[in-house]
């Protein structure tokens, strides 16, 4: 019953068919009840593609200014003085063999990306089916096969995020907390839309950005305008 009281009121301060500006819904947002953790921002975007084609698959990643205000934990397949880089960098867990035994047999899954040189492919490639169903599998467009697992692993470590197209149509992803300063989940959200946008297939006819909305964890959407995005515009 909270809950749902906590929902109508947040729903009541949104005018449904207005679009705001970014910050005026950034703002209205962090206004509105919220629940009692400190709940994620998750922003949607739903695409004029088709991804049933290839050639209007939207997916990349970026580095998000402010990070997502979580820790990520980050895998990595190496072995000799990569291992040694990937450490230094800071990654949680780093192996080869011995680590992908203990995904295939124990399950073992503690960690939120999967970073791998080329070499070791061979040994993730194994294990397809546990990662590719979670989004866990490297990819070298995600900067997730690569021989400079320093950097990947900073990178992912500071707030690396990807996104995919569903689909229907839609992304979603997460663009930092509740707890943040307005200013920081505006740049944040703007970082990725600006991303999207770049994204944009050339096959990719009439409106690209049909829809975008911005919303916490157990909240009601809040419609963005586009064009108060400069990235967006």
């Amino acid at each position: 019953m909270a809950k749902n009281k906590r929902f109508q009121a947040a729903t009541a301060a949104i005018e449904p068919e207005k679009s705001y500006p970014l910050s005026e819904a950034v703002a209205l947002l962090k206004q509105v009840p919220g629940a009692k953790f400190d709940e994620s921002i998750d922003v949607a975007m739903n695409l004029g593609v088709d991804p049933r084609h290839a050639d209007q698959m939207v997916r990349g990643a970026i580095v998000l200014p402010h990070g997502i205000g979580k820790e990520t934990r980050v895998l990595v397949f190496a072995k000799g003085a990569k291992e040694n880089e990937a450490r230094d960098a800071g990654a949680d867990f780093v192996g080869g063999e011995e680590l992908a035994k203990k995904i295939q047999d124990e399950g073992w899954l503690d960690f939120e990306r999967v970073i791998a040189t080329p070499d070791m492919m061979s040994v993730v490639g194994r294990l397809g089916k546990v990662l590719g169903p979670r989004g866990l599998m490297p990819n070298p467009k995600l900067g997730t096969v690569t021989m400079d697992v320093g950097n990947a692993v900073r990178e992912n470590k500071a707030g690396k995020i990807e996104y995919k197209v569903d689909k229907a149509g839609i992304i979603h992803a997460v663009v930092g907390k509740k707890s943040f300063d307005a200013e920081k989940i505006v740049d944040n959200a703007a970082a990725l839309i600006g991303a999207v946008v770049r994204a944009k297939p050339a096959t990719s006819k009439g409106i690209y950005l049909k829809r975008i909305s911005i919303s916490t964890t157990m909240g009601p959407g809040i419609t963005i305008d586009p064009s108060s995005v400069p990235t967006a515009a």
